[in-house]
């Protein structure tokens, strides 16, 4: 919950809060009236207990005021996050209490070995940072910069004041990086963030930050500059620090890869409090050497607003994707099917794929496979199984990424920890709410920056399989939501009843009305050769005839649609039991995914492979 959201809950409690806070008080008319925030008895400090200005205070004597949460943080003397949860806590209210809990493998990060010297004045960073980059003394003591003899040292902490990152940067030239590896990526400036700040600025570098402190603005900054992606891996550890605040202004560079990173932090940080300062020039100390006012940046926050509509867009922003339309080949956005024969069907951001197929024709297998192969290329995936629960779906996953039927159990842990980094499930493993879905999709792509969502399957929804409104109506809002946040979603779905173990079926048997395909960029259709198995099963059989049952593919993914791409390809594939990977031709090696040691797995049947590892 944000500050705004536990202030308008007390503000409905006004004469109880204002009791509690101030119990020496006394009502008068519709205020409730003592001496100061100290409780005494009085008059100067007045709080609305009704109407519009329910819990606003007023202290007359001092100028203060604000609203109950600023009162119980000021009476307390807490900070504005300790305020938040005793606030809560006293409403009954659990602000964690919608919020999913994630269960995963967590990466252990390093903390910095070396603490930051202060910069003295009159030092090389000392110069640099006033005299070059204009930043005042009392700047360099709040934000604690250090120094080496030829770097400026920027210490970033938590707000609790643990040290938990530096970065360095070159006096001379613009190199700069972190002081060692494997810290946990942070934000810079905690440390000189207010207690009762109700909003800050986020800047693309760590002098930005503290050049919009010289301007009274609350400011931090994101440890790997502009740009998409991986450098926005800080968001998931800063994700509840951020919090507290109700408004968030974006200050980022004003070139692309600013413009980049401040589309992808609103998205993650949320549309709703976050706003866009449009500077003068391109990053904040630029503005402070170029002599902006305290007066001329303070109408600048007073003007920032939310990030355009993502409908509206110029033409100019669309260059990359049309150069890429032209050249499919070279620059296809998303990633590939796991079988490096199909080179003409992606799965790509903003779109919704639909995979079909008949019960137990391994359409759920075909899809950890895809997963798989995601993961390994960098996607980060959110997987819900409602037909399985976590650790059998999981199960599955490991005996594909270790190409082993039983793997060692130290392999195991191994592959887990691997997955860990790039895989969250939605647990639940029975009929699951739409609407409770997509809110747990939203917090895992703004917390962990998702960009890869399965649901399997439709079937397991809170959804009538006759209510064919309210199926058109999910899937709608699937599209919405792979389209506004950019992320790519596969949703399993079952084909109707009929012959399908003979014949691949086609997108117009896909179970449910036909607006679930019509709304769907891609159709794909999973098909099980059970011909094949039966003519194997057949005794008597002569190795020659073997052979050439084997020819014949075990499955078939038929892509059915593909409203983005130039084809619509029909990919053969080959089950190899062991891995329960789908192969692209027969006898190929399945591709191990996660290295292994002999100890790891001592008795590993596939020991003698070559397979690509990523």
């Amino acid at each position: 919950m944000r500050p705004a959201e536990i202030a308008q809950l007390l503000a409905r409690n006004a004469d109880a809060v204002a009791k509690h806070l101030l119990p020496n008080g006394k009502r008068e008319g519709h205020e409730w009236r003592c001496g100061s925030v100290s409780g005494e008895a009085g008059k100067s400090l007045g709080v609305r207990l009704h109407g519009d200005k329910a819990g606003i205070w007023s202290d007359f004597s001092t100028g203060e005021s604000g609203d109950l949460l600023d009162l119980w943080r000021e009476v307390k003397f807490l900070s504005m996050p300790e305020a938040m949860a005793e606030a809560a806590s006293w409403l009954g209210v659990n602000p964690e209490g919608k919020k999913p809990q994630f269960a995963r493998q967590q990466k252990v990060y390093k903390k910095p070995t070396t603490k930051p010297v202060d910069a003295l004045p009159g030092s090389q960073a000392w110069k640099y940072l006033t005299q070059e980059r204009k930043l005042s003394e009392a700047t360099l003591k709040a934000f604690r910069v250090g120094q080496t003899p030829k770097s400026v040292l920027f210490p970033c902490y938590n707000p609790t004041g643990e040290l938990v990152m530096t970065k360095w940067r070159h006096i001379a030239g613009k190199k700069f990086g972190v002081t060692e590896a494997d810290m946990r990526p942070a934000l810079f400036g905690w440390q000189a963030i207010p207690p009762d700040a109700r909003f800050v600025a986020i800047t693309e570098g760590e002098i930005d930050a503290m050049s919009l402190f010289e301007y009274q603005i609350p400011a931090l900054s994101v440890p790997f500059g502009g740009g998409s992606g991986a450098k926005h891996d800080w968001i998931e550890h800063e994700f509840d620090n951020l919090e507290r605040f109700d408004v968030i202004y974006i200050a980022m560079d004003t070139d692309d890869v600013g413009r980049q990173a401040a589309a992808e932090i609103i998205d993650r940080l949320g549309r709703h409090r976050c706003r866009v300062i449009e500077l003068p020039h391109k990053d904040g100390n630029d503005c402070l050497q170029a002599g902006l006012s305290l007066a001329q940046m303070q109408e600048l926050l007073s003007k920032a607003k939310t990030l355009d509509p993502s409908e509206l867009r110029n033409a100019a922003e669309y260059v990359d994707g049309v150069i890429a339309a032209f050249n499919p080949n070279q620059a296809e956005i998303g990633f590939a099917t796991p079988w490096s024969k199909c080179t003409t069907l992606y799965f790509r951001p903003g779109e919704l794929t639909i995979l079909a197929g008949v019960n137990g024709h391994g359409k759920s297998e075909g899809v950890g496979h895809i997963t798989l192969h995601a993961i390994a290329h960098g996607i980060r995936a959110c997987v819900a199984s409602m037909e399985f629960k976590p650790q059998r779906w999981l199960q599955r996953l490991v005996r594909q990424a270790s190409c082993v039927d039983k793997p060692a159990d130290a392999y195991v842990a191994k592959i887990m920890q691997w997955l860990g980094y790039g895989l969250w499930v939605f647990d639940v493993s029975t009929t699951a709410k739409c609407q409770r879905m997509l809110e747990v999709f939203a917090y895992a792509r703004q917390r962990y920056g998702i960009n890869l969502f399965i649901i399997d399957n439709l079937s397991k929804l809170d959804i009538d399989p006759d209510d064919y409104n309210k199926q058109r109506d999910f899937v709608d809002k699937l599209t919405d939501f792979a389209k506004d946040h950019d992320v790519h979603i596969i949703l399993v779905a079952h084909l109707r009843k009929g012959n399908n173990d003979e014949q691949p079926g086609g997108k117009f048997d896909v179970l449910g009305g036909g607006a679930i395909t019509n709304l769907a960029d891609t159709v794909l259709i999973w098909w099980r050769n059970r011909k094949k198995e039966e003519k194997l099963k057949q005794p008597n059989l002569d190795d020659i005839e073997v052979a050439q049952i084997q020819k014949e593919p075990d499955a078939l993914c038929l892509c059915e649609k593909q409203r983005n791409g130039e084809d619509e390809p029909r990919i053969a594939l080959w089950f190899h039991k062991a891995s329960h990977q789908f192969l692209s031709a027969p006898g190929v090696a399945p591709r191990k995914y996660v290295h292994y040691s002999t100890a790891e797995q001592p008795n590993n049947d596939l020991a003698g492979i070559d397979a690509e590892v990523f």
